[in-house]
């Protein structure tokens, strides 16, 4: 009966350090809308752009690496935000995060940019030449 007890009582701890983690039960219930998952873990670091980066090796290993995307973003989140030094963190190329290892930059290399397909900024190549394919119109007349 007292091992029921205590790990009842463990896992109300848990939950309890969950919901302190997220803000609240108003703040978890958000990041539940927006991540579908409520976890606590220790903060490893921030990137430029916002994101805060978690580990929790309580955790299994595929899944106790996580990453929190920016508020500005709200819903529109993509795994392209997420910069490279941190991508192979979160991927287990590395077991040192870039706020212990900071990465190699040479001056010909440029800044992350994220995937834009899908949105408005897309790019949108221009083709001068005629089209080899017509598009069939129902209401034409035949000839």
């Amino acid at each position: 009966m007292a091992k029921y007890v205590t790990a009842f009582l463990d896992k109300a701890k848990i939950s309890f350090d969950i919901l302190k983690q997220n803000g609240g039960i108003r703040g978890s219930f958000y990041t539940f809308f927006r991540t579908d998952d409520l976890k606590n873990g220790t903060v490893i670091g921030k990137d430029k752009y916002g994101n805060t980066y978690y580990e929790n090796n309580r955790y299994f290993v595929g899944r106790n690496r996580w990453v929190i995307y920016n508020d500005n973003v709200y819903l529109d989140y993509d795994g392209s935000q997420v910069p490279a030094e941190w991508y192979g963190w979160l991927h287990y190329k590395t077991d040192l995060p870039p706020t212990v290892k900071p990465p190699v930059h040479y001056k010909w290399m440029i800044d992350h940019i994220e995937n834009k397909s899908g949105t408005e900024e897309a790019y949108m190549p221009c083709s001068t030449t005629k089209s080899k394919i017509q598009a069939w119109d129902p209401n034409a007349k035949k000839e």
